[in-house]
């Protein structure tokens, strides 16, 4: 799974919005994206929704449309904030509502929302100003949701990976793998608890509570090659070094027999929006179980 590294650790970056090209790159191929990262798990889904005080959502870097869908499935009305004109327009193309803007530059209008979520997008938003902006906007009793997922390739594919990417992108920010210590499922919890020191610093929220979902998927060997592709890493290079990586993980992946099931976690934690802002936040975030 990418992540964004200033060393050799495997640990996501505890400043990925400052990486704005790598953030904008995905709408390289819309179709592609969509069509191969999957949807959410729809307990969290339901989660969300009934930690809502309403049916207004606002979609933080909603890319495609992947969770916007799925709020819209489940009765709610969701407005995308899309930094990608090409992810936006996808997005239109299923009937969604989609503003071109970065969170931090989108003009809310007046409006106000029941919920704001994020899928797998939260990271590209500045977690102090994001938060603070989320609050402005959110009516009293309205939840802020950002979420999203990681998996684990298999170790031949972990390292089939890592070792093309060290070859034709020495110098990028972003770690496409290695051996890390311990599991990428569990190291992504950081990610969020980065989100959630965000929210207490902007406040106006209760205490985040954090929650993870476990799940598994799998994959034959073109559609692990298609997910690969979409990453951040690979999405922001040159057709000839793209098709070197996508050439050994599909190697390392004919060694496995042509399929993998890759075991997933996805992430993420609800805040709710107060009617004053609190009290100086302490303590550390409650873990929900799922």
């Amino acid at each position: 799974m990418p992540t964004i590294s200033s060393s050799s650790s495997s640990s996501p970056s505890p400043e990925p919005h400052l990486h704005r090209r790598m953030a904008e790159s995905f709408g390289i191929d819309p179709g592609r994206y969509d069509r191969n990262r999957p949807s959410y798990p729809e307990a969290m889904i339901q989660r969300i929704v009934a930690a809502s005080p309403g049916v207004d959502f606002l979609d933080v870097g909603c890319g495609t449309g992947i969770e916007a869908r799925q709020f819209v499935a489940a009765g709610c009305a969701v407005l995308g904030v899309e930094a990608d004109p090409r992810m936006a327009d996808f997005a239109r193309e299923s009937g969604l509502d989609v503003e071109v803007a970065t969170f931090e530059a989108w003009e809310p209008a007046g409006r106000t929302f029941d919920a704001v979520v994020s899928g797998t997008a939260w990271h590209w938003v500045d977690p102090v100003a994001g938060a603070a902006k989320a609050a402005r906007i959110l009516r009293p009793g309205g939840v802020l949701a950002p979420f999203g997922h990681v998996y684990q390739p298999p170790p031949a594919v972990t390292d089939a990976l890592a070792a093309a990417y060290r070859r034709v992108a020495p110098d990028s920010p972003i770690n496409l793998g290695g051996r890390p210590e311990g599991s990428i499922l569990d190291g992504y919890r950081a990610l969020y608890a980065r989100a959630a020191d965000g929210i207490r610093a902007a406040g106006g929220f209760g205490e985040p509570e954090l929650w993870r979902y476990d799940w598994e998927r799998s994959y034959t060997r073109d559609e692990l090659l298609d997910l690969v592709a979409t990453s951040g890493g690979l999405s922001s290079l040159p057709p000839e070094p793209v098709a070197e990586v996508l050439a050994a993980v599909g190697a390392a992946a004919d060694e496995l027999g042509g399929s993998v099931t890759l075991p997933y976690a996805t992430w993420g934690l609800t805040a709710t929006r107060l009617d004053a802002p609190p009290p100086a936040p302490a303590g550390t975030v409650r873990e929900a179980g799922a």
